[in-house]
């Protein structure tokens, strides 16, 4: 399939800038993957589409305050800092600017000082490892000296950084969050327990290759970024149970998705597993265990948009991106969810 079939008009100004003020507030198109048939409703809704014995399963990374400014030492001028892998021994791989400036040996200083760094090597893709110096504990400095890594085509600055974190996240590692988590509420999750569905967490730390266009014309040429990810035993059970009875697995997201899809035997079963996966999903693959899934509207030509594609069609995904698009729902990170059945 070309790339150039995954495509839509987005007018700009449906780019939502911010988060809507009730996170379950927003929008939902539920879409039937089967026929093409779509509604409109709001998220506060979900709990009419979910039935007794399905399940949820959600992505519990937390979006590190990754994006660090500061300075060159001796004397130098800015530079930034996007931490993307935890390497070890206080050592990252990162997207560091300006790049022509922070070869091996630059270093580097943020906030006052409290933190330090130096360029350790540069990959062959561009990207540096940086080891870092402080006192303390890292993630505490982090919280303190780094600004959340929001996706290029946000460019309102966040006021609050808690509305780039689902409520349930508690791992952080991601560079980016798994935004379809957004829209849920305590209120919410707790009303969806005590209808009978059960809530199981996967861990998929998300990386900024999720942003990365594809490049290919044909997209089975395109290299998949890895990504980090975690099945739990007790989630890992409570997929299989919910199978054996006959109950939907419902992803909350594509990392969700990705996650169990991952490690998911032939047979639809699933084990407690972790590693790094690159598993890309695009129409042709046959899902072992994700029966639906709620997700976000997604960019144009992206691989996300392609996995929901290879669970609902291509053609009905695009009737309904268009049907979005006519009805003003707002798209990406910040904007309106869809759940596809």
């Amino acid at each position: 399939m070309k790339t150039s079939d995954f495509d839509y008009l987005l007018p700009p100004e449906l780019i939502a800038q911010t988060p809507i003020e009730r996170r379950d507030a927003s929008r939902l198109l539920c879409l039937d993957k089967r026929t093409g048939a779509y509604s409109h409703h709001h998220f506060y809704e979900l709990p009419a589409f979910l039935r007794a014995g399905d399940c949820l399963i959600l992505n519990d990374s937390r979006v590190l305050p990754a994006r660090l400014l500061g300075q060159r030492l001796p004397g130098g001028g800015a530079c930034e800092v996007l931490l993307l892998i935890d390497r070890g021994e206080n050592t990252w791989e990162c997207i560091v600017r300006p790049g022509k400036h922070l070869r091996a040996g630059a270093r580097m200083r943020f906030g006052d000082g409290e933190l330090t760094a130096e360029v350790a090597e540069v990959l062959p893709d561009g990207n540096r490892m940086v080891r870092f110096f402080y006192e303390g504990i890292f993630l505490e400095v982090l919280e303190k000296l780094g600004k959340m890594p929001l996706p290029p085509y946000i460019k309102v600055e966040l006021q609050d950084r808690e509305r780039y974190q689902t409520v349930y996240s508690r791992v952080s590692g991601s560079a980016a969050a798994p935004t379809a988590g957004l829209h849920f509420t305590n209120e919410l999750l707790d009303q969806i327990r005590a209808m009978g569905v059960g809530v199981g967490y996967v861990t998929l730390h998300v990386g900024l290759g999720t942003f990365r266009p594809v490049k290919e014309d044909e997209i089975e040429r395109h290299d998949m970024h890895s990504e980090y990810c975690i099945v739990s035993q007790e989630t890992a059970d409570l997929i299989n149970a919910t199978r054996r009875r006959g109950g939907r697995v419902i992803c909350v997201g594509t990392t969700s998705c990705r996650t169990i899809e991952s490690w998911a035997a032939e047979d639809g079963t699933m084990q407690a597993s972790a590693g790094w996966t690159n598993i890309y999903i695009y129409p042709g693959y046959r899902f072992k265990i994700m029966d639906a899934l709620i997700t976000n509207f997604h960019l144009p030509q992206s691989t996300l948009l392609m996995l929901v594609s290879a669970l609902a069609g291509r053609e009905n995904v695009l009737r309904a991106y268009e049907e979005a698009v006519r009805e003003r729902y707002r798209f990406f990170s910040f904007g309106d969810a869809m759940f596809i059945s």
